[in-house]
């Protein structure tokens, strides 16, 4: 009797939890896993003060991108600018502690510098102090220099907030120097590989094949991307992986199969790709090296096996799914593909798009539960507890994981049916942010560093 009391308040729990669009908060393991449950520093940046009026714009700049960086963190709580002090603030000289500490900025921590530019260079003095210990030497004391350009004012902006999270976190990694790849309709049809700034800036086109190019995934050192790309194989054009060097800004060889291949993902050392493939007729996963001259296959099985990604972490586990029980749904398992088993969700329906977070302790994707659209879940590999990430926002799909494991990019319809946009949001489904707002944008996939 307390076995089965107990049973069913296991499922009680697991039942709660998935009629909760937002149970996260809730939830110790998932505040665990993401690094989303610690106390917050409160932290205010000041506007940047300018040197010359030709310095305006750039300081502006400068201010909003770091602002926005620290404000989608995760890990810190940013003060509005409405509260602060009015003094001007461009060197530590000019920081009055008390001012800041007081309601309503109640900060613990303050962000402040100065840029001067000429027509060849521009110069930016940053700092961030902690006011609770005014003694103390700066947390971050920074200066850069470069170009006069908005490109480079941004990358100096990223820098700088990269700086300050990783000295709040404690070394954790920090995201706003990272890249986003994703796929872009661009007319006729084709599909090409374009690459933006974390936050949606810089977006660019990098393949031109006018054709389809389909689920680009980073290589884990960021030097290329792998994708499913449609080419000719003695004389068939069919689905095949391609390969883009961002060192050449090419797309370089890579070996060709018959049949369909699809869906590549990286070993956590960026050695192998594993990939789906029909090339002995039913669709299984197989293993290669970076030259791919030998693939071995890893599946056996009556149904098609897609999908496939490395836990990050141990390198020791391959997430994937199969629609050899009748519908897709998601397995595991080792790495030299033996041990597969289905992992069994409280509900049918159909599951999509795994992928590992980089502590290899959660896995997120897009699971279609009967009357209801595609949504992002995340669940716990050994615990199977799941949470629900969107819902009733359009159809929300292909989740990639920040380096950072507090972020998930991923497309959603949300902004309209017969359109799919790029979003990001925390992980545990707060702070939404539309990245690409033209288009047709689909099959995100984060940088790891």
């Amino acid at each position: 009797m307390l076995k089965s009391a107990r049973c069913l308040g296991q499922l009680l729990f697991i039942a709660v939890a998935l009629l909760s669009s937002r149970p996260a908060f809730a939830q110790d393991w998932f505040r665990t896993g993401t690094g989303l449950g610690q106390a917050k520093p409160r932290v205010a940046v000041a506007d940047l003060a300018p040197r010359s009026d030709a310095a305006k714009s750039h300081s502006s700049l400068f201010t909003q991108v770091v602002r926005d960086d620290l404000q989608f963190s995760g890990i810190l709580d940013l003060a509005s600018p409405s509260f602060y002090p009015p003094q001007v603030v461009s060197v530590p000289a000019e920081l009055k502690a008390p001012a800041w500490i007081e309601q309503p900025t109640n900060a613990n921590y303050v962000g402040f510098g100065n840029l001067t530019e000429s027509t060849s260079e521009v110069t930016i003095q940053a700092w961030l102090f902690d006011v609770r210990n005014p003694s103390a030497p700066p947390v971050v004391g920074k200066v850069y220099r470069g170009g006069p350009t908005d490109l480079q004012v941004r990358k100096f902006a990223h820098q700088f907030a990269d700086e300050i999270i990783s000295k709040l976190s404690g070394g954790l990694p920090s995201i706003a120097q990272t890249q986003i790849t994703f796929v872009r309709a661009t007319g006729n049809g084709n599909k090409e590989i374009w690459v933006m700034d974390y936050d949606g800036a810089n977006q660019h086109q990098i393949t031109n094949l006018h054709s389809i190019s389909l689920t680009p995934r980073w290589s884990p050192d960021g030097s290329r991307i792998a994708f499913t790309c449609y080419a000719p194989y003695k004389g068939v054009t069919s689905a095949q992986i391609c390969m883009y060097s961002m060192d050449t800004g090419k797309v370089i060889s890579f070996p060709r199969f018959s049949g369909t291949n699809i869906t590549p993902a990286w070993s956590p050392d960026g050695t192998q790709i594993i990939f789906s493939s029909s090339m002995q007729s039913n669709p299984e996963l197989y293993v290669c090296d970076i030259n791919c001259n030998r693939p071995k296959r890893l599946t056996q099985s009556s149904g098609a096996n897609m999908s496939p990604t490395w836990n990050p972490k141990t390198g020791q586990t391959i997430a994937f799914v199969s629609d050899r029980g009748g519908t897709p749904q998601l397995y595991l398992m080792n790495a030299d593909g033996t041990g597969a088993a289905k992992i069994d969700l409280p509900e049918k329906g159909y599951v999509i798009d795994p992928a590992w977070s980089p502590n290899g302790q959660l896995l997120a994707f897009s699971w279609r539960r009967p009357n209801d659209d595609y949504d992002i879940y995340v669940m716990d590999a050994s615990s199977r507890q799941l949470v629900e990430l969107t819902r009733d926002q359009g159809r929300n799909e292909r989740p990639s994981w920040a380096p950072d494991g507090r972020h998930i990019v991923f497309e959603s319809t949300r902004t309209g049916v017969g359109t799919r946009q790029i979003w990001t949001m925390l992980a545990d489904g707060s702070q939404p942010h539309q990245l690409t707002t033209t288009g047709h944008n689909e099959s995100p996939n984060w940088s790891t560093h």
